[in-house]
């Protein structure tokens, strides 16, 4: 079992942990913890300056997978250009729901609470909670697309920019 995910993910892979978001895997490295060796996966997820250690035999089990396809970036971008569909239940319970769209490092969830968490500058003014939810939704979004493009990040963030703005054309 432990030798098909050890080919999975290699030092240098770029990988999507669900609570963190894109991280590069810098080593894989064996420690003795609680008596027992573990074999480890060190992620660093560099903008946030916070290195992550995920046992390897554990790692598809929490979520953690290799980068979106191409073409799941697309339909993600895809995805913004859509109508916001916002239910009309309590914010608490729309939230929550976000915080699990965002955290479940699922592209496509991402895509959703970032669709319908935008705002446009002619409408209302977003409350604080959900600026935090659309910036976490967004920084996501634009990391992994810049990842899978290969560009940076300001320019994933300008290509997502623009399917946001152009949708409201």
């Amino acid at each position: 079992m432990t030798k098909t995910k050890k080919t999975e993910f290699r030092p240098n892979d770029f990988v999507v942990y669900p609570a963190h978001g894109v991280g590069k895997i810098m080593s894989i490295e064996e420690q003795e913890i609680a008596g027992l060796k573990l074999e480890l996966f060190v992620i660093s997820f560099e903008k946030d300056k916070m290195t992550l250690r995920v046992p390897t035999h554990k790692a598809t089990e929490v979520g953690m997978r290799s980068l979106s396809s191409p073409d799941i970036v697309s339909k993600a971008l895809e995805t913004l250009k859509g109508k916001a569909k916002v239910k009309r239940a309590m914010w608490s319970r729309r939230a929550q729901e976000y915080e699990q769209k965002i955290n479940s490092g699922d592209l496509l969830s991402i895509a959703e609470v970032v669709r319908d968490l935008h705002r446009n500058d002619d409408q209302r003014e977003q409350s604080y909670s959900e600026r935090q939810l659309y910036e976490a939704a967004l920084e996501r979004l634009t990391r992994e697309v810049a990842a899978v493009s290969g560009t940076d990040e300001a320019r994933a963030a300008q290509t997502v920019d623009e399917v946001l703005v152009g949708r409201a054309a």
